[in-house]
């Protein structure tokens, strides 16, 4: 999956935008708004479980961090080629 498929929802609360991709039992939240790491102009990112708990994933977060921020488009692609190398699972955009 290329960062140009990423289907972005409208968020109101903080107002920006979200887009979720499902990677096998995990799925990837990438954020975009005024509160974000990395504000209006960057993305961040965060790996939550089946359980919807938002997690650490060794190889996409760092040691005690939940949450990577201050991506731009090709950082946030690398990481969805990461995300697939550890779950064998190609994306599937949630809407």
């Amino acid at each position: 999956m290329k960062f140009k498929d990423l289907k972005f929802t409208e968020t109101k609360i903080p107002k920006g935008i979200q887009a979720l991709v499902k990677f096998g039992e995990y799925e990837l939240s990438i954020v975009q708004n005024d509160i974000s790491y990395g504000g209006p102009l960057l993305y961040e990112i965060a790996v939550f479980d089946k359980n919807d708990t938002l997690i650490e994933m060794p190889g996409i977060t760092e040691e005690g961090d939940t949450v990577k921020g201050w991506l731009n488009e090709t950082n946030v692609e690398l990481i969805m080629k990461k995300m697939y190398s550890l779950t064998l699972d190609t994306g599937t955009n949630m809407l």
